[in-house]
């Protein structure tokens, strides 16, 4: 490898290596371009000396960092994997069901290679994709990985680039494929040494969590353009889910979401298979997902977040916060045949109207949705999954209308057998004034919000870490295993029934009855019933109906009529109606 950075803010640029002794000069390139006149080997360790510092900083483009985000970088040989992919030929997000996972908590080792060990339950549960939270290069050792200040490395308490190319590898050879999620509208708090090479951020214009990216800088804008294709071109994955990307602010001719979709659509060409880009937004704007010839950005799919809440409040009651709008069952027919709720509505939790319709010729399976996800779990204050907050009449109730949703159904790892285990938001920051600030900011949060602030644990602590990882000897126990069982057999109907994977938003209706509680919604001759209330509902269903589904083993059927059990749900396929 010969060492190259853009570094305009230094005035001169030396290449450390300590085995080779005295610092070695770079000659300057173009633009604020420095290149080192030497190559280095497989491992070996470097780092650039910007100006008159004593302190050698990481490669803004490392691969490995041995020794953290604030150590020095080494080498890594992107092709020296030998893949045994060859064969492989993706998976389209059409008709795919997505899992979402963090590395460090879903299995007891935290590792990338402990996590293969456990792709095969994956297999069996019928999931297409592998969603991975960030694992790109944070402070410390355990974070959710939405820190991160080196985006092109792999955090090396996972086990580092190599650990990721035999996870994705051993994905490939199971038939799942892998989508990473990538951060690119900040940088973490610590280790960001990117300001003192060059412009990477604007100081003077902060979004949620810092400075924003400096999109109006070329090398900026390459320097995620470069990223995006690297994993997907070097590390085989198959596709990107791309944070908050409400927070890219972009006025170029181009904005940058459709410059990585025009660039990763022509990857995809040239290695002949699927490449997904998802975009998580609270716009609720399906520009996102138009078409670039229709004036759209053309990625892939977006979240719907408005699916989850309407879901969430049906099935738990919660109207708190940005809930309050979603407590009418209508909010979920709605959701569910439009996509979005809030689209040109007044949302109270804003203060605005909020959103666009989407156009119905866009396909339905460009929306991914959710019951639980990391955010609607990590973020509440004791960060509670659903299993803590329903029985299990509930959680089977958000199984059948995740999976049958008439989008891309997402799970998050442990939801298909109801975890008993919390995912708090937990933090490992080296530095004491750090870690204080970041767990007084965090009672501070919810204490705005009315949470009880006893309720919210410390970030810092060891044991938030530590609770949130799963627990697979539930598995196989009561009442998990009924619930792992449902969800197999849902996602083993989605793949059965074509009906419940078409594209058209015309082959969508939906009703409710806000009274009784009750729930329908039908796709050809597949309904999907589900019972919200404390009461049975007779409802009619048809000529020759056929239980497909159900929750409650009491449902009781008679002629045309279908009595649902209290808190219960059914799918149903008839005959004639």
């Amino acid at each position: 490898m010969i060492p190259a950075v853009w570094a305009p803010r230094a005035e001169r640029v030396h290449l450390r290596v300590p085995d080779r002794g005295a610092d070695i000069p770079m000659s300057p390139l173009d633009r604020g371009h420095w290149q080192a006149d030497v190559e280095l080997a497989e491992g070996e360790r470097y780092g650039f000396v910007l100006g008159d510092a004593s302190d050698a900083r990481p490669d803004p483009r490392s691969l490995r960092q041995p020794d953290g985000v604030h150590g020095l970088s080494a080498v890594f040989d992107l092709h020296a994997h030998g893949w045994q992919d060859h064969d492989w030929t993706g998976r389209q997000l059409a008709g795919g069901v997505v899992y979402e996972l963090h590395v460090g908590t879903f299995t007891p080792e935290g590792t990338l290679d402990a996590a293969v060990e456990r792709l095969d339950h994956l297999v069996e549960l019928g999931v297409d994709f592998v969603e991975l939270l960030p694992v790109n290069g944070f402070n410390g050792v355990h974070n959710w990985g939405y820190d991160g200040v080196l985006w092109y490395a792999v955090h090396e308490a996972y086990g580092g680039p190599a650990a990721y190319q035999r996870f994705v590898d051993a994905c490939h050879r199971r038939g799942l494929a892998v989508i990473q999620d990538v951060v690119y509208n900040h940088l973490g708090p610590s280790g960001n040494y990117l300001p003192e090479f060059g412009p990477y951020l604007r100081d003077a214009e902060r979004n949620t969590w810092g400075s924003s990216v400096d999109l109006d800088q070329p090398e900026v804008r390459q320097y995620i353009v470069d990223n995006a294709l690297m994993w997907l071109r070097d590390f085989h994955v198959d596709g990107l889910r791309l944070d908050a990307v409400h927070a890219l602010k972009d006025d170029s001719d181009t904005h940058i979401l459709q410059e990585l979709a025009e660039r990763v659509d022509a990857l995809s060409a040239h290695v002949r298979r699927p490449l997904t880009l998802i975009a998580e937004s609270d716009m609720n704007d399906a520009r996102l997902i138009t078409a670039r010839e229709a004036s759209g950005y053309g990625l892939t799919a977006q979240w719907s977040d408005d699916y989850h809440h309407a879901l969430h409040v049906a099935i738990t009651g919660e109207t708190e916060g940005y809930y309050a709008d979603f407590e009418p069952l209508a909010a979920l027919v709605k959701a569910s045949t439009k996509g979005f709720f809030h689209d040109g509505t007044w949302s109270s939790f804003r203060e605005r109207h909020h959103g666009h319709p989407i156009d119905p010729r866009i396909p339905m399976w460009r929306l991914v949705v959710f019951a639980q996800d990391h955010d609607q779990i990590g973020n509440r204050a004791a960060g509670e999954r659903l299993s803590h907050l329903v029985d299990e009449r509930g959680l089977a109730l958000a199984a059948v209308l995740t999976v049958l949703a008439p989008f891309t159904p997402m799970l998050f790892m442990g939801e298909e057998w109801g975890a008993s285990t919390p995912w708090q938001f937990f933090t490992s920051h080296p530095e004491p004034e750090l870690g204080e600030a970041t767990a007084r900011g965090r009672v501070e949060e919810f204490a705005r919000m009315g949470w009880d602030e006893s309720t919210v644990p410390d970030p810092q602590d060891p044991e938030t870490f530590s609770r949130s990882k799963l627990r697979w000897d539930e598995v196989a126990a009561e009442p998990h295993a009924r619930l792992l069982a449902l969800y197999r057999r849902l996602i083993g109907l989605r793949r059965e029934l074509e009906v419940l994977t078409d594209p058209d938003f015309r082959t969508v209706s939906a009703s409710a009855d806000e009274a009784a509680r009750w729930f329908r919604m039908r796709r050809g001759e597949v309904e999907v019933l589900a019972n919200f209330g404390d009461r049975d509902v007779e409802l009619e269903v048809g000529v020759v109906p056929e239980v497909l589904v159900t929750t409650d083993p009491a449902l009781a059927l008679t002629g045309e009529r279908l009595v649902l059990p209290a808190r219960s749900a059914a799918v149903v396929r008839t005959a004639g109606r």
